[in-house]
């Protein structure tokens, strides 16, 4: 577990060594599914190092939803708190050094300090905010203007994620990115 996360939920260090047992440190290759779609979430992921995408698989195209990177806890958050089956698969896409926590052990987290709901509050809302404009931004804007405002936005995207799954993202093709990304060169 980071110091990131001590500085954002004190509570966890100043409880360390008695809930540590609880988080489990993995290493996970580069294309490693850590949930398939299907199955029911039953774990939160810290990203020590490292990048994952959630995606959803529709008849063999792939629509990537959002990516997350070092410092941002994923999980399927609908599967998670519904106990439903995932809609998304959660897959690295480089090396990737997660802390996982289980539901149960999150649900024992929990009881023993609420005050850490805060905390999931705050997270949850900014990503409900990012899958808001997200969503918006796929229905309004052309592809163009949505890989602009990603190269001012979030160049961490652009220069970490292999350019199939930015297209998968963006709702567009590889060709069409690479078009993009020309006409761009020659402006």
């Amino acid at each position: 577990m980071k110091p990131y996360y001590f500085k954002k939920m004190p509570i966890l260090e100043e409880n360390w060594s008695k809930i540590k047992h609880l988080f489990t440190r993995k290493e996970v290759p580069s294309k490693t599914i850590l949930l398939s779609e299907g199955e029911v979430a039953t774990h939160l992921y810290f990203i020590d190092s490292g990048a994952l995408r959630l995606w959803n698989n529709d008849e063999g195209r792939d629509i990537t939803v959002q990516f997350f990177f070092e410092n941002q806890m994923v999980a399927s958050f609908e599967s998670w708190y519904q106990q439903k089956p995932s809609i998304f698969s959660i897959e690295s896409i480089e090396d990737t050094t997660v802390t996982a926590l289980s539901m149960t052990d999150f649900n024992q987290l929990i009881d023993q300090f609420p005050e850490i709901n805060t905390y999931l509050t705050k997270l949850i809302s900014e990503r409900f905010v990012s899958y808001t404009n997200y969503f918006l931004a796929r229905i309004k804007d052309s592809p163009e203007k949505r890989y602009l405002n990603l190269v001012a936005n979030e160049p961490e995207i652009i220069d970490r994620v292999p350019h199939h799954y930015i297209a998968s993202y963006l709702g567009i093709t590889p060709v069409s990115l690479s078009r993009i990304r020309g006409r761009m060169k020659l402006t």
